[in-house]
């Protein structure tokens, strides 16, 4: 079984920026589609960004122009750079891998999930 773990949440000041980590248990997850997603209390789970092999990546529209996914030097760990923090940011931010190389923006499209981390955006 695939585990991920994120880490790098926090309390952060709007306009602020703060980076997410993502590692994956599997050493060859370079070849899967990971992404993020989030969910604010009370909002359903929002697709954030997804990255496709070593650099193609798309993104929500809430974040484009904001934030930037990114594999590591190491394989299996992926990166949530977040610039320009806005409150509306604010929410569990949770990784996610596929068994495939493309992925998708629907939380069907992967397979395993992390347990999510808190992103807090306020003065």
């Amino acid at each position: 079984q695939v585990q991920l773990a994120e880490s790098g949440g926090g309390l952060v000041q709007p306009g602020g920026s703060l980076r997410l980590s993502c590692a994956s248990s599997e050493r060859t997850s370079s070849r899967f589609a990971m992404a993020w997603f989030r969910q604010a209390p009370g909002k359903e789970r929002e697709f954030v960004g997804r990255i496709v092999g070593a650099v193609v990546t798309y993104y929500g529209d809430s974040v484009k122009g904001r934030f930037t996914i990114s594999r590591g030097s190491a394989a299996n760990t992926v990166y949530l750079q977040m610039l320009n923090m806005k409150p509306e940011d604010t929410a569990v931010y949770y990784c996610a891998q596929a068994r495939n190389p493309f992925g998708g923006s629907n939380q069907n499209d992967y397979d395993y999930w992390g347990q999510g981390i808190q992103v807090t955006v306020s003065s």
